[in-house]
């Protein structure tokens, strides 16, 4: 029998009204701003500060990630079911999916099989409109620097070969990565080169995601960096007075948002910055929210360990003033043939060497969590290509590291295939935390970029371009040295090269140039050639969608 596909699941699913689910947290129906019967707002006055500190908080990571796809969002939505299943009260705390990744290749981020959140389709959709206001805002702002390019009576006398602000959209585009704008004369503009990021590489997004509390979020607004003067001195969003128009486009944006699981189970969806590109994990105050109702947090950090997970230990941690009390790290024996060289048409082809070789790459990742003073656990997810053996071996080299490696099959049974993880977790979140960030903020921007260079990809030496150089220079003079970094670098490898899989030693990464965001509060060295707008695949997923006469989709994934 076929196994069905993850919307046909979803669709067949029993959902409750998510007042029911609400109850569950003790929050009273009435606190509640409604999106439809199936998701809702949570006002951010639910946040206790006395609870966040009793909770724990349990980040789940990954290995690099391969076009064999590793779960992890599966895993978590799973592990939430687990902890629930033997008797705790957890919620899972997600990023909400971006429609670039959605129509493009990698699909949506409601998780998979028996392990998902529901309304599924809604919440790989507009959901409750989020992604639309952090998109405004961003454009907002970049409709008022060139309305003041044009203005010559308020003018602020802004150098337009300066500004750094992009305007966004949330759809994989790359004919939108470089543009002119002002084309037609004057009465249309200034004439000069712009572009678009992807709407989760914003830095509204970012501030969204690292904003403490409303406050907080128009500060960091305000602190948004835009260009110079003619004279050489530097413009804020503030000096545009943008600050209070753009928290407006956010207020609804700011709380949280609630679903549920297919097991009737509490999830948060809130943000959704990518972690190759910008740092990768969910809001500070869903994270807040889900500890201040729960007893364990679910929350995930994209990518692999080199990348959202060393920026939620880095960056997050270090702005939320939080810890976690465990960390899993997701792995597939399909990943792992990959590491070791396994070909596409190899994945589900059993071989104990590509397991034992591509073990190295999660060997470097657990010993990279262990460097910030925090246990792991390694969860398998588990496809039906996996033997006995090769799980076998996995355990075995896992245990040589004294670490656990679990068995997950929450695809397929839900919250009972994750119960043994679940089990596991609460073990090691019951072990006292020795958590430490891997770096401090004051220390050299060098220097805090060779530290994660070294100790968390393994690189041998950093290089600088001229043009990185130069800039690096602009940053120290703006008074952003003191912030923590932002690395954007390719997810497929653990380098700065997407074709050394794997372990890789001895090689050098180059920072090809800088980016920063001032009111997010980071500095971006860009590594490689990352591009902040995607683009599509040859045969994007869009093309194997189906929406029927009554409304009823197919092909979403």
């Amino acid at each position: 029998m076929k196994f069905p596909t993850d919307i046909e699941i979803a669709q067949a699913a029993s959902i409750q009204h998510i007042k029911h689910i609400a109850a569950n947290l003790g929050i009273n129906e009435e606190d509640l701003n409604y999106y439809g019967k199936h998701k809702a707002k949570l006002p951010l006055a639910l946040i206790d500060s006395n609870k966040i500190n009793k909770s724990k908080l349990i980040l789940v990571t990954a290995i690099n990630p391969t076009p064999a796809g590793e779960g992890k969002t599966t895993v978590s939505v799973g592990l939430t079911d687990g902890l629930c299943a033997i008797g705790k009260k957890a919620i899972a705390v997600l990023r909400e999916p971006s429609l670039g990744p959605v129509f493009g290749i990698k699909g949506g981020a409601a998780g998979g099989g028996y392990s998902q959140v529901i309304p599924m389709e809604d919440i790989n959709l507009h959901f409750t409109g989020d992604f639309s206001a952090v998109e405004k805002a961003n454009n907002l702002l970049a409709a008022l620097i060139d309305n003041n390019l044009q203005n010559k009576k308020y003018s602020l006398n802004i150098d337009p070969r300066t500004i750094t602000w992009k305007r966004v959209m949330d759809m994989n585009d790359r004919a939108l990565r470089h543009t002119i704008i002002g084309v037609g004369g004057t009465q249309h503009g200034i004439l000069r080169e712009d572009g678009f990021n992807i709407t989760p590489a914003s830095e509204v997004m970012a501030i969204l995601c690292l904003s403490n509390n409303f406050k907080d979020l128009k500060e960091r607004l305000g602190n948004i960096f835009i260009g110079y003067t003619f004279d050489k001195k530097p413009i804020y969003a503030r000096d545009l007075k943008a600050e209070n128009a753009m928290a407006i486009l956010l207020k609804g944006a700011i709380s949280p948002n609630l679903v549920q699981t297919l097991e009737g189970n509490p999830a948060i969806l809130h943000g959704g910055p990518f972690a190759n590109i910008a740092q990768g994990t969910n809001t500070i105050l869903a994270t807040k929210m889900g500890l201040s109702l729960g007893d364990y947090v679910v929350t995930e950090a994209g990518f692999g360990a080199d990348l959202g997970a060393e920026k939620f230990l880095n960056i997050k941690c270090g702005y939320a003033k939080l810890a976690p009390s465990a960390v899993v790290v997701v792995a597939t024996i399909r990943a792992l043939r990959h590491h070791g060289g396994a070909t596409k048409e190899e994945y589900n082809t059993a071989s104990i060497e590509k397991v034992t070789e591509g073990f190295k790459n999660l060997q470097k990742h657990l010993e990279n969590i262990k460097l910030f003073g925090l246990q792991p656990v390694v969860a398998l997810n588990y496809f039906p290509s996996d033997t006995e053996d090769e799980i076998n071996l996995v355990k075995r080299l896992c245990n040589e590291l004294h670490v656990k490696a679990i068995v997950s099959k929450a695809f397929a049974e839900g919250g009972k295939g994750a119960a043994e993880l679940a089990q596991a977790v609460v073990e090691a979140a019951e072990q006292p935390a020795q958590f430490k960030p891997l770096y401090n903020w004051k220390d050299t921007v060098e220097s805090k970029i060779e530290t994660i260079a070294t100790k968390i990809y393994g690189a041998a030496t950093v290089e600088y371009t001229s043009k990185a150089r130069a800039q690096l220079k602009t940053i120290k003079e703006l008074g952003l040295e003191i912030l923590p970094v932002c690395m954007a670098k390719t997810q497929k490898s653990l380098s700065d090269n997407e074709q050394k899989i794997g372990r890789p030693s001895g090689f050098k990464v180059t920072v090809r140039e800088f980016e920063f965001a001032s009111g997010a509060g980071f500095i971006i060295p860009i590594l490689g050639d990352m591009m902040r707008m995607p683009g599509l695949p040859a045969i994007p997923a869009s093309e194997n969608m189906f929406i029927d006469e009554t409304g009823k989709i197919s092909g979403l994934s």
